[in-house]
Parts: structure tokens; C-alpha cells; sequence
């Protein structure tokens, strides 16, 4: 099965993922200004852009465990996720501040003095040098360096999915259950984190 869904996958060019979610973004823009989004569609755009990153971000984190249990290969996919997941971060964030907010005192008043919001902007702190450097230029340039900088992803992710929870007003199952499939799909790599981690330490010592 694997194989085939492998051999079906080289067909499909990783720039449609762009293409796609630019124009899913523009769409939900265009519902929100037509009045389609409900009675208070800043609130609604803000928050589906958010849901669109959390789960790309999900399908970003999934792409390794696929591929070392299942076999699934969508490796060629995972550039293209990461930088339209920060897309849909940046997305959210500009409609909040700017269409929300609408005042820098207030953006940086709310920042310091809401919890949800402290840890979504520390999110995107995190998110910011890798979307960056998620280039073949960048790759050349920091050579090892960048795959340790491109580690910030896990305690990225983490955030994010900790402001989704804060976010939901109550105890509400879907924000808990992306919760634990981030954590879940992080404690997959550690293995394998670890591992490289032991193998430099060695290869220093050795050295």
C-alpha cells in the first residue's frame, strides 16, 4: 500500500501546496469580507487561519513518523508545509493585530498582560528564524547548524498548540486532542533525536 501511495505521490508537484493554500487563504479572505463568515468575521478569519496553521503544522510533524513506520514518503512535501503553515501563523497574527487590535500599544499591552497570548507570540518567535531559512540557499550556508535550528519546530509547535487550548474557553476536546497529537507526534521523533544527539556527543568526544 505504502508503495503505491509512494508511486502516486511523484506525480504530484510540491507547489501545489502553495498554490492551494494561497488561494484557500484568499478565499476564507474574500467569505469574510462578503459578510459570509458571521456576525463578527475578523473574529472568524482570525480564528480559521489559526485552526489552518495548527493543522498543517500537525501534517509537517507527521511527515517523519510516516515515513519511519508506515513507510509513507512525503518528505519532497515537507518545505512546502512548514512555510504555508507560517503563512497561516503570520495570517492569524496580522488579522489580530491589525484588523482586531488596531493599535500597537495595545497589541504590545496585550502581549505582556494575556497568557494565550504571550505563549502564541512566543510560538511565532520560534517559528520565525526557521521560516527564514527554509531555503536551499540558507541549507548551504549553516551547513549542521541548520538542522539544529530547525529543532525549535518541536517547542514551536508545543506553543502553538498550548495557545489553541488556553485559547478555548473551557475544557473543550478538540484544542486537548490536537494537544496530545502534537506531543504524541513529538515523542515519535525523540528516539530518534536522541539518538543523533548521543551519536555527536561520541563522534566530539572522540574527536
Amino acid at each position: 500500500m505504502s508503495k503505491l501511495i509512494n508511486k502516486s505521490l511523484r506525480h504530484v508537484p510540491a507547489w501545489l501546496i502553495y498554490a492551494i493554500s494561497l488561494g484557500y487563504a484568499l478565499w476564507l479572505f474574500w467569505l469574510g469580507f462578503d459578510g459570509q463568515l458571521g456576525p463578527n468575521p475578523v473574529e472568524a478569519l482570525e480564528h480559521v487561519y489559526g485552526d489552518t496553521a495548527l493543522y498543517l503544522l500537525i501534517a509537517g510533524l507527521a511527515v517523519s513518523p510516516l515515513r519511519d513506520h508506515m513507510r509513507i514518503n512525503l518528505m519532497k512535501f515537507r518545505r512546502a508545509i512548514g512555510v504555508t503553515c507560517f503563512f497561516f501563523v503570520l495570517a492569524h497574527l496580522t488579522v489580530w493585530a491589525v484588523l482586531d487590535v488596531q493599535a500597537l500599544d495595545r497589541i504590545w499591552a496585550d502581549i505582556l498582560k494575556r497568557p494565550y497570548i504571550t505563549v502564541g507570540m512566543a510560538g511565532f518567535v520560534l517559528l520565525l528564524p526557521l521560516a527564514i531559512t527554509s531555503n536551499n540557499w540558507s541549507v548551504r550556508k549553516l551547513g549542521a547548524a541548520w538542522r539544529k535550528l530547525h529543532l525549535l519546530v518541536y517547542p514551536a509547535a508545543l506553543l502553538g498548540a498550548f495557545h489553541y487550548v488556553m485559547l478555548a474557553k473551557g475544557w473543550q476536546m478538540k484544542p486537548l486532542v490536537l494537544f496530545v497529537i502534537v506531543a504524541a507526534l513529538i515523542a515519535l521523533r525523540m528516539p530518534n533525536l536522541l539518538r543523533g544527539m548521543r551519536t555527536r556527543v561520541t563522534s566530539m568526544a572522540r574527536s
